[in-house]
């Protein structure tokens, strides 16, 4: 059972920070430690948390210092808050968790778990501090705001939804939203600074017990200043946003463009049925027995398309399927015809993008996203880069281009490309490339980029047995980075690489210069065109004197690249 000490306002889990690593994280859980003690029990957590670190799907941080602190964090938060995973006494995967790990459609128990999420429950005692701040169901409350206001901005989110602890106070926080749309217009082309004045405010309001008493520290952070209690905050909230729009998009029922993030137009029914239907006072808070029994049931809350004439509708209005080839058929049977259907549709969706972008009708399009992600102005910019660059190198060159992200219905992402893949593989005749994106600076981006971005490399190559290149591209490369990839590829002989590996580093702004280039040229590139750029890069190592010089030879390259 966790305490909620000293937090004013929702919080939502931020590790993992995708939802689909959920799944196979908990199975690692259940097939190596089920039946073993986990409370109190710091040799399984740290055990867990080394397993977990070896395994090809994790790209987090279980330092051995922190490993049982980083198992906990893993596990007791989403695993165990939202019924996947019963701790107590051992080790167990629920009802619930099975849906999750082993049904077809995770997604659906996914947001059953969301709509039953609650504070207070057994698992979240408020302290004495805070006693009577938190009575509701956070997510349902949400998805109330979201429908309710058209859509939710992260700053809207971060500065008043997360303010929503009780959900008797849900029309003050509404019309508090309301008020800052309206305020906002009033300082167009001065948002950011107004922005940063009212989500000050509004900490200093939150916390103005604590401010005043000068009891800031927390178990995270030792803060001792107002100025920097007030950043942590924002760090948090922002982190909030972020982690609780990933899981709304997980359920596929929301949609987003990079700044909100709203309710799937087919989805509404959908919506409206929950709202409707759920309850929202909390249940079961001091009975855990129940409390459980309610959690783990992978069959409630009941949804929209569990009532056979409402699932039909659906399937007759969106998919064109007609009455006589829906009976006779179990609801379950019902569910994937319609999951086939929604296949299909993003099917015909990311075909019908990808022939746009091939005749650049999305240049622009394309440059502008860019340009946002760079400025900050991308709420989840690591899915939209990945995805941004998907559509560039759709409309770079004549190969066949898989983003190994997933979209939703509007063809916009919803999740980056799992763990253990490329971001996007570029399949053409006579070579492939794998191309990885991230934002990541500093050393850091050598110490979480260097191995996975090898590792992908190596497993196209062995599964094209082609040729094979790699992109590795970011807004900036760190030099570490251009040291580690230097060295490696002078290496001419890896097994696991087929040989002397080709894997190119590439500043963002020197990507979007090939791309210009690719739009001004006369002629369309070819993939001969492609393979000539990656090559010439590789080539260059033999002339240059170290990984600067390198850095260099590729920028100039670039500028002179399809250029007559």
């Amino acid at each position: 059972m966790g305490v909620i000490k000293s937090s004013r306002t929702l919080f939502f889990t931020t590790s993992p920070r995708s939802p689909k690593k959920l799944i196979p994280e908990i199975a690692l859980l259940v097939d190596n430690f089920s039946g073993q003690t986990w409370s109190g029990n710091e040799q399984v957590q740290e055990e867990f948390a080394r397993t977990l670190a070896a395994a090809t799907t994790f790209e987090g941080d279980t330092s051995k210092k922190y490993s049982a602190f980083s198992a906990r964090d893993r596990i007791t938060r989403s695993p165990q808050g939202l019924g996947f995973v019963d701790l107590s006494p051992t080790i167990q995967l629920t009802e619930a968790g099975e849906s999750f790990i082993h049904g077809n459609r995770p997604h659906e128990i996914f947001l059953r778990q969301l709509l039953k999420f609650q504070l207070p429950s057994p698992y979240h005692k408020e302290g004495s501090k805070i006693k009577g701040t938190f009575w509701g169901r956070p997510y349902l409350e949400i998805i109330r705001l979201i429908r309710d206001l058209d859509h939710l901005t992260p700053d809207e989110f971060r500065i008043f939804a997360l303010q929503l602890t009780d959900y008797r106070n849900y029309e003050a926080v509404k019309n508090q939203i309301i008020s800052f749309r309206e305020e906002k217009e009033k300082h167009k082309g001065q948002y950011k600074r107004f922005v940063d004045d009212v989500i000050n405010l509004e900490i200093s309001k939150i916390y103005s017990t604590e401010i005043e008493s000068g009891n800031i520290a927390t178990r995270e952070s030792k803060t001792s200043d107002v100025r920097s209690f007030i950043s942590k905050e924002k760090r948090n909230m922002r982190d909030y946003a972020d982690a609780c729009f990933r899981y709304f998009r997980f359920t596929e029922m929301f949609v987003s463009d990079g700044r909100s993030i709203q309710i799937a137009p087919d989805k509404i029914p959908e919506i409206d049925f929950i709202l409707e239907t759920v309850p929202r006072e909390p249940t079961y808070i001091d009975d855990v027995t129940a409390f459980k029994n309610y959690l783990f049931d992978p069959a409630q809350p009941r949804l929209y398309t569990d009532d056979r004439s409402n699932l039909e509708d659906t399937l007759m209005r969106h998919f064109s399927y007609t009455k006589r080839e829906l009976s006779g058929k179990t609801i379950e049977e019902l569910k994937d015809l319609r999951d086939s259907a929604v296949q299909a549709k993003r099917a015909a969706i990311i075909q019908k993008q990808t022939e746009e972008l091939k005749s650049y009708a999305l240049y622009q399009e394309v440059i502008d996203t860019y340009n946002e992600i760079l400025s900050d102005e991308v709420y989840d910019a690591p899915l939209f880069l990945e995805w941004n660059t998907w559509r560039a190198m759709t409309m770079l060159d004549g190969g066949t281009i898989k983003g190994n992200f997933r979209i939703d219905d509007a063809g916009r992402p919803t999740s980056t490309a799992q763990g253990n893949m490329p971001d996007i593989e570029c399949d053409y005749d006579t070579f492939a490339l794998s191309v990885e994106v991230t934002l990541q600076r500093g050393q850091r981006q050598y110490e979480s980029e260097g191995e996975p971005v090898t590792r992908h490399y190596a497993q196209l190559q062995k599964a094209t047995g082609k040729t094979t290149y790699c992109l590795f591209i970011a807004p900036s490369i760190n030099r570490a980075t251009w040291a580690h990839f230097f060295g490696l590829n002078q290496i001419r002989n890896i097994a696991a690489y087929g040989g002397k590996p080709k894997i190119i580093p590439l500043e963002l702004d020197s990507f979007m210069r090939l791309i210009e280039n690719s739009y001004t040229s006369e002629g369309i590139p070819q993939p001969q065109d492609v393979q000539k750029f990656l090559q010439t890069a590789i080539d260059e190592i033999d002339n240059s004197t170290d990984e600067i010089d390198w850095s260099n030879r590729i920028s100039a390259y670039v500028d002179k690249w399809l250029v007559a």
